[in-house]
């Protein structure tokens, strides 16, 4: 599958390596478009591979919260320290998988542009990719047995059914 005319291509990752195999088939299959003149004579840029990845918002990374105050306090307290330490985890996580990513990229003729955001990782890869104009989305998949998925959802299942352009699963081994 190779084509010319890719302006915008996000691949999402998650860290896993079946994430990473979906950006590797997406640098080795996909032609993105290069920088030109377009059919009405101005200048396009060009196609650019879009590595996103989604961090979780730090409540859900915490299971919501550290536990309640005991002995009569508030059953929801923010602590301030706490949020900070998972963001701060967070970040170093994101660093790691990014610079993983970039890594593949690297040594490529590909225009690499990263991306990371915060939310819900489903609802999220298909906002960007809305945001983006993307052309195609790619991602990978775990291979969840049918109870793991009904539990865990599906990502890929969801943005199958809502995101705004073709999406590319790549399939991991169970």
């Amino acid at each position: 599958m190779a084509t010319g005319n890719l302006g915008c291509v996000v691949v999402a990752v998650d860290g896993s390596e079946e994430s990473m195999n979906g950006l590797r088939w997406a640098i080795d299959n996909l032609r993105l478009r290069p920088a030109g003149e377009g059919a009405d004579g101005a200048a396009e840029e060009a196609g650019a591979l879009v590595v996103l990845h989604v961090q979780s918002p730090p409540s859900i990374a915490a299971g919501l919260n550290p536990g309640s105050v005991p002995f009569g306090g508030p059953d929801y307290i923010e602590v301030p320290a706490f949020t900070a330490a998972i963001e701060a985890h967070q970040r170093r996580i994101t660093e790691a998988i990014m610079t993983h990513a970039l890594q593949i990229c690297a040594g490529k003729d590909v225009n690499v542009k990263t991306q990371v955001v915060v939310g819900d990782p489903k609802e999220m890869i298909c906002e960007v990719a809305t945001n983006l104009h993307a052309d195609l989305l790619v991602m990978g998949s775990r291979a969840f047995g049918p109870i793991k998925r009904m539990f865990l959802g599906s990502v890929s299942n969801y943005c199958i059914n809502h995101a705004n352009c073709p999406v590319v699963v790549i399939k991991g081994s169970s």
